[in-house]
């Protein structure tokens, strides 16, 4: 579905605006006006803001309001989708099987989305692995669960492991609607339309970019666009926000 055909919740709308804010953090008017870019009243804007305030999404201070410290993490994760710390890959998988014998539910769940946000896949049921070319420190809740190891697979696991003409075809959608959007939607501050779309465009690469499995070249097919999409949208990303504040300042 093309991005100008979605619709926004009002919490949607405010987590999206201050996700990709930096800091994290906007006066009450501005995120009322993000709103009414998607028709969204002024008071559900200001209902959902005090109910993310109780739920601890948001942390609110003299008409401003801020991301949540878990949010935050969530925030440095899109970031680190956007410029990744890799290194030289050798050949090594990194292999995580689990365990623990026994795991509650939320647990479970809990380690499904570390592991996602790790860019690791899983193979079978308690087993995960990708190459090891990623820079990063692994966290209690996967050491304290799982034996890691390094190995190096007779047969390439890749294809069971990610849809890659499938990610590429999605990263090559975006690249056209980015372009599309800054062709045809960013005229002025008085171009709502474009600020909705180029909105709903901005968080769709995001949310995209964060399920990049961030695989070495040697793996990849010919024309990967992850890179490719990474610049246009950095691109996209500063062209857009010169647009929306002058729109929020107008």
């Amino acid at each position: 579905m093309e991005e100008r055909n979605r619709t926004l919740s009002a919490r949607s709308a405010v987590l999206s605006a201050l996700l990709g804010s930096h800091p994290p953090r906007l006066p009450a008017r501005d995120l009322v006006r993000i709103g009414a870019l998607f028709g969204i009243a002024e008071g559900t804007v200001r209902v959902a803001l005090s109910r993310m305030v109780a739920a601890g999404d948001l942390v609110q201070s003299g008409g401003m309001y801020a991301l949540s410290q878990r949010l935050v993490e969530r925030q440095a994760r899109q970031d680190e989708s956007r410029d990744p710390h890799v290194k030289p890959w050798d050949g090594t998988w990194e292999v995580v099987v689990v365990t623990a014998e026994r795991r509650a539910p939320a647990d479970r769940a809990a380690f499904r989305h570390t592991m996602t946000a790790l860019r690791l896949a899983e193979l079978r049921e308690g087993t995960w692995m990708r190459p090891a070319n990623l820079v990063r420190v692994w966290p209690e809740i996967v050491t304290a669960q799982c034996t890691l190891i390094d190995g190096r697979p007779h047969d390439d696991p890749t294809p069971l492991l990610w849809d890659l003409n499938g990610w590429a075809a999605e990263a090559v959608r975006l690249e056209r609607a980015l372009d599309r959007v800054l062709e045809t939607g960013l005229g002025g501050a008085r171009e709502t339309g474009g600020l909705a779309e180029g909105f709903l465009v901005s968080a769709a690469v995001l949310r995209h970019l964060l399920a990049d499995p961030l695989l070495p070249g040697e793996l990849l097919p010919d024309g990967w666009p992850g890179a490719r999409l990474r610049e246009r949208y950095d691109d996209f990303d500063r062209r857009y926000r010169e647009v929306l504040q002058e729109h929020l300042r107008s």
